[in-house]
């Protein structure tokens, strides 16, 4: 009797709190991956070769347009340049002087002509002189932020060799792509947010700038630039980033908190509250959904539900398929069990 008791003994009812399904407008977003580039970004090299003789610089410091960053040895160069100023110095002499005499009626035309060849020859080679001597000293081609320094001083540096990387931070870029179907909604200006694993919870507002004049042949995308405004140098040359495009459409979905859902390898459920019309009582349906998109705490219903169908959305540990429940939402769960940290 006591077998027969506690197998017809109903479980007493559990108290859950409920969400009701209903319709809102989320505005469209084509959703890919990229690759933060610098707008400018090189590895300032060497144009001659020789032994360093002064660094300027310190690894990871900004430096400004022109600012000088490495000096090679270059004495023999500048001596060099000493010497052709004292050519030049003569040949304008012989050129006055001879233009001299000739005025007085002592020499001809092709004595003066020789002159002003020999005098304008050294100024070419002293122009010659000066750029040798210019690519003997490493500047920073444009305003930006150094990396690790590549070369010491006393080494015999070779031309094109690495002294450090230059990057220019803010603004920066973005490349991403997205699939051939989306073409016709990107356009240059749309609006576009882009998130990092590095700086979780930091969202990063930008725009698209370029959209590429070709599709990829092998993959069937096309390439997008964006550029956004990096005042604190967040984002840095090659980092991996999830960008969200914002187009001009917007798409009516059923909505439930994500707290809802109840996941498992078959398939995701819900678990429905619906009145019995005999005893009064509220009784949970266990309803297979299929889910789309999420978005914050909530989540697309593409399948499974009405506009108006009520959800538990917390309690679900405590619900069979078929039993009694008690809503309550004096207390209802947190919007985000799970809160994103602050943005630094």
């Amino acid at each position: 009797m006591l077998n027969q008791y506690l197998d017809n003994m109903s479980l007493p009812a559990a108290i859950v709190t409920s969400a009701t399904a209903n319709i809102q407008h989320w505005r469209e977003d084509l959703r890919g991956v990229g690759t933060i580039r610098a707008v400018n970004g090189v590895e300032v090299t060497t144009e001659a070769q020789g032994v360093i003789s002064a660094i300027h610089f310190r690894s990871g410091e900004y430096v400004n347009k022109g600012d000088l960053l490495v000096e090679i040895f270059a004495e023999p160069e500048k001596a060099q340049l000493q010497v052709l100023d004292a050519e030049l110095r003569l040949a304008r002499r012989n050129y006055i002087r001879i233009k001299t005499l000739l005025d007085r009626g002592v020499t001809t035309e092709a004595d003066l002509d020789t002159a002003r060849s020999t005098r304008d020859q050294v100024v070419a080679n002293i122009e010659v002189q000066r750029a040798r001597v210019d690519q003997r000293r490493v500047v920073a081609p444009f305003s930006g932020l150094l990396g690790i320094r590549r070369v010491d001083l006393g080494q015999n540096v070779s031309p094109g060799e690495a002294v450090v990387s230059l990057q220019q931070l803010d603004p920066i870029f973005v490349d991403f792509s997205l699939p051939e179907q989306k073409y016709a909604l990107v356009k240059s200006g749309l609006p576009v947010k882009l998130s990092t694993d590095a700086f979780p919870g930091n969202i990063y507002q930008g725009k698209i700038t370029a959209v590429d004049s070709q599709i990829d042949k092998a993959s069937r995308n096309f390439l997008i630039q964006a550029t956004l405004e990096n005042p604190k140098r967040h984002l840095r040359p090659g980092m991996f980033a999830q960008v969200s495009v914002q187009i001009d459409s917007s798409r009516k979905v059923l909505v439930i908190p994500r707290t809802a859902l109840i996941f498992a390898p078959y398939g995701v459920a819900v678990f429905l509250l619906e009145r019995d019309e005999s005893s009064g009582e509220i009784v949970a349906t266990k309803r297979f959904v299929k889910t789309g998109e999420e978005r914050g705490d909530l989540v697309e219903i593409v399948q499974g539900l009405l506009v108006g169908n009520v959800v538990a959305s917390s309690g679900l540990l405590k619900l069979r398929n078929g039993e009694k429940a008690i809503i309550n939402n004096q207390n209802p769960p947190p919007d985000n069990p799970y809160p994103k940290p602050e943005n630094s």
